[in-house]
């Protein structure tokens, strides 16, 4: 017992960063050093690598020792080639593949006995998967990598080093975000040395997401979350640990344990551990003199699993992050008492913030010595505790075995036969491309009086990666935090509720009895093994076996008649009509079909087949769509605007991008029908960044004079879509005779965060053409809609009058919801305002209303003009506001 305690506690000063440079002095002299490739040693004061330069260096030190070998894995959104480095003795490099199949068996224990798994958890090697730079600007992450590849290859002779290069294979990812760390470092290179040194950036540091990289681990929207999930499912780590920036000021490092609450699918085995590994980095930063650590970071709390660090935790992989402290990228900067708040000015020790950090200089090389302790205790751990941590993750596989097969949910059933069938094949294959494994009936089947026929979707509980299924498909309920007994409630770190059937538009059913014999027998696997499918080399799913496994479903033709109607329920169609009016077809709406003619080459078979679409031929009329789409794009880097301009390309939309200046330079009605404008905050719309703030071609927003013509352009027929908190600016840019009813609500009277709430719609007006009569929305901090005096136009959604909307997540307040408005459309002058309540779009994940957004985008002037004669059209009283009571139609 003893010996075992000082493994777990006593972390030598041999793991920091300073403590590593004497053995440096003896190491191979053909290493390079990083200045000898960089120009400047890693952390020097205003210098920093961009990928490129990163790699060069990395390619470097796989071309002089034998203990790294340096692997391609997939290419970036902007083409880059991506690598990750493989850092192990060469007695373990040479027998790579054998410890893979070790991996690979451990993280998928059905059928394996306890001496098998004995011999393997002996023989095996622990894979430890280190990176940093995911947030691009937290730029110490994708620094401090090159300093750990170089110090653990130089360090030859030093036991702990020796030990950890035996007992564990390290993939170090060079960045996590390749294509942001050239972004950040080229901008930084371009504003040092002159007063916007620490300016924010004007763009994302990834292609579409930015910060939302981090909270796309279960979608996988983007590519370089399927290259990072793909890798994870080729080499099965047991560690995932990934460096980020933002520990809660003065504090110098924020670690694990995570806040309340967690994910309630966390395997305990998997929190226990990471709740160890980051008390034992706590203790190595101290042993050298690194003081600041706490694990107080009130707002870091893990209920989301859509963390690239900690989705894997549902897959039985010890899986975190930590948050270093950050001034501005590389500009060191001098702290003083006075930068301290008043409650941390007295440095007084606290149970989980020992050593307070008592101020000064911060430096880029603090941030990345720091880090560096953190990997290297963490890699310490692993190979001190090699046979411990192989085990716990087949012992935490097996659980989740054993557990669904004595209690419920036992499986989930999905029918092909949804609104819009694509969408469940979607689910399915992000499903599937995370691990978890599929079925598909053979035959009809009946369990429990219930028969499910042929092709019925069927997701078996009883596997591995259990927890992470029901993660997703269970509806959340955020617990009833306050942030003092009475006060209001406290904030989720990200979404309360995510439940991907109710995002979807899916319908899933929970089986919550035990699968009969006769029913497992009727079940065949879709494709596999899902291990094949990780190796497969295509990071697409859409491409990949996966989609062999789960095709696109079937679309039926039938009809006659010039045109080709397409019902906007199946999402495939508005592909189809794009791909028609980039050939030079015409789209024009009518009955809440789109008619789809003069295409040239007949694709009526071709979009049966390729996209699933049901598509009858008819006859000719409708209103004409709009073609001349815009999206406001503000200097202030937006990921709501980012994500809105994904799903615009990933639909074939065409359409043109918007500044500030398009803006100001007026004559809009002539270059456009619509104008999109995603969430952000009025004030922010407004102004943007404050003169000075940075170089003076990113000041300022849309401004006054933007304001004018964007009201002209409306009041002269054009259409204009604002996503939830835009919808407040146009409230009140425009002066529009609508309220929003929780804009000065306190928090403690009303709060509903990252929440799914339930809405009816009107589907007799265009914009909500093939959405279901009650749909579910997600509502972020969102407005809540009352016409007032003088509104004309149409209610498009509306809460229910009594009992509560909220369908997965969190809501305080639901008397401020009851019968009122979720979206309208608002006339103004000849035009219209858009006002949606919610986030149509958000993260790629709302499938469910992502045809709000395209039927918005399509609602041009004759369009709108067919939906003054729809039923829900109305006209408020022309005295006395309604806004004191839930609007009704006339």
């Amino acid at each position: 017992m003893p010996a075992r305690r000082s493994g777990f506690l006593v972390i030598l000063a041999v793991l920091a960063l300073g403590a590593l440079r004497p053995a440096i002095a003896t190491a191979q002299h053909a290493i390079p050093t990083p200045e000898s490739i960089l120009g400047f040693p890693v952390g020097a004061d205003y210098k920093m690598a961009t990928y490129e330069e990163s790699i060069r260096y990395f390619q470097a030190l796989a071309a002089s020792s034998d203990r790294i070998k340096l692997v391609e894995v997939g290419k970036t959104s902007e083409g880059r080639r991506w690598y990750l480095a493989l850092i192990s003795s060469p007695a373990n490099l040479a027998r790579l593949d054998r410890y893979r199949d070790i991996a690979q068996r451990l993280a998928h224990p059905e059928g394996l006995t306890d001496e098998e798994a004995r011999k393997l958890t002996a023989e095996g090697r622990a894979f430890v998967d280190i990176s940093g730079g995911l947030h691009a600007s937290e730029v110490a992450g994708a620094q401090h990598t090159i300093q750990l590849a170089y110090d653990l290859l130089t360090a030859k002779g030093d036991p702990t080093v020796d030990a950890i290069l035996d007992n564990v294979v390290l993939m170090l990812w060079p960045s996590l975000n390749p294509d942001g760390q050239s972004i950040v470092v080229n901008w930084y290179r371009e504003t040092v040395g002159t007063p916007y040194e620490a300016a924010p950036m004007h763009e994302l540091y990834q292609k579409y997401v930015g910060h939302d990289n981090n909270r796309d681990a279960y979608m996988l929207n983007v590519p370089e979350s399927r290259v990072v999930a793909r890798t994870w499912r080729a080499w099965e780590p047991q560690i995932i640990y990934v460096h980020h920036q933002s520990s809660p000021f003065p504090t110098r490092i924020w670690l694990p344990p995570f806040a309340e609450p967690v994910a309630t699918e966390t395997p305990p085995l998997m929190a226990r551990q990471v709740n160890a590994i980051g008390m034992l980095i706590a203790q190595a930063l101290e042993t050298n003199g690194q003081v600041g650590a706490t694990h107080m970071g009130d707002g870091f709390d893990a209920w989301y699993p859509g963390y690239i660090d900690y989705l894997p935790m549902m897959q039985h992989i010890n899986a975190y992050w930590t948050e270093t402290a950050l001034y501005r990228y590389a500009t060191p900067y001098f702290y003083t008492l006075q930068d301290f708040p008043a409650s941390m000015r007295d440095f007084r020790n606290q149970s989980l913030y020992s050593s307070p950090w008592p101020g000064g200089w911060w430096r880029l090389k603090d941030a990345v010595g720091y880090m560096e302790t953190a990997s290297i205790a963490t890699l310490d751990y692993a190979a001190k505790f090699r046979r411990q941590i192989l085990m716990n993750r087949v012992r935490s596989g097996q659980a989740a075995i054993t557990r669904y097969r004595k209690e419920p949910p036992y499986a989930y059933t999905i029918s092909p036969d949804q609104r819009d069938p694509m969408a469940a094949v979607e689910l399915l294959r992000r499903l599937a491309f995370n691990g978890v494994r599929i079925n598909r009936l053979t035959r009809e089947a009946v369990l429990d009086g219930v028969r499910y026929p042929q092709g019925t979707w069927i997701i078996p509980m009883d596997q591995e990666f259990a927890p992470l299924v029901r993660q997703l498909m269970t509806p959340q309920a955020y617990p009833d935090l306050r942030e003092y007994p009475g006060g209001p409630p406290e904030q989720p770190y990200d979404a309360a509720g995510w439940t991907l059937p109710y995002m979807m538009d899916v319908h899933a059913i929970e089986i919550r009895s035990p699968l009969t014999t006769e029913f497992r027998a009727a079940l065949g696997p879709v494709k596999g093994p899902v291990a094949d499918w990780a190796a497969a080399g295509d990071a697409d799913f859409r491409t990949s076996e996966i989609a062999a496994g789960i095709p696109t479903p079937v679309g039926h033709t039938g009809g006659s008649g010039p045109t080709l109607a397409l019902d906007p329920r199946e999402l495939n169609a508005f592909r189809a009509m794009n791909e028609a009016t980039a050939a030079g077809g015409t789209v024009r709406v009518a009955g809440g079909k789109y008619l789809v003619s003069s295409v040239g080459a007949d694709p009526v078979a071709r979009w049966a087949t390729d996209l699933g679409l049901t598509v009858t031929r008819g006859p000719s009329g409708g209103a004409a769509t709009a073609t001349r789409v815009a999206l406001y794009q503000p200097w202030r880097a937006s990921m709501d605007a980012g994500w809105t301009a994904w799903l615009l390309d990933q639909y074939r939309f065409r359409y043109a991008t918007v500044t500030n200046a398009d803006l100001r330079a007026g004559d809009l009605g002539r270059r456009f029908d619509v104008i999109i404008v995603a969430s952000d905050e009025p004030q922010g719309l407004l102004e943007g960044y404050a003169k000075g703030a940075v170089p003076p071609r990113y000041e300022g927003g849309i401004g006054i004079e933007g304001v004018r013509e964007l009201d002209q352009f409306v009041q002269q027929g054009g259409t204009i879509v604002c996503f939830n908190r835009s919808s407040d600016f146009a409230i009140e840019q425009f002066h529009l005779p609508v309220k929003n009813l929780v804009a000065k609500v306190e928090r403690k009277d009303f709060f509903a965060s990252g929440s799914i709430l339930e809405v009816t719609t009107d589907t007799t007006h265009p914009v909500m053409a093939g959405m279901p009569a009650r749909a579910r929305v997600f509502f972020d901090d969102s407005p809540v809609f009352a016409p007032e005096a003088g509104f004309e136009g149409a209610v498009l959604a509306r809460y229910q009058g009594d009992g509560t909307p909220l369908a997965s997540g969190y809501l305080l307040g639901a008397e401020k919801l009851r019968g009122y408005a979720a979206a309208v459309d608002v006339k103004h002058g000849r035009g219209h305002v858009v006002l949606l309540g919610f986030r149509p779009q958000w993260r790629g994940q709302t499938w469910g209303t992502f045809r709000i957004v395209f039927n918005a985008a399509l609602f041009g002037r004759e369009a709108a003009t067919e939906a003054k004669g729809a039923p829900g059209f109305w006209t408020a009283p022309a005295k006395g506001a309604v806004a004191d009571s839930a609007p009704k139609k006339p």
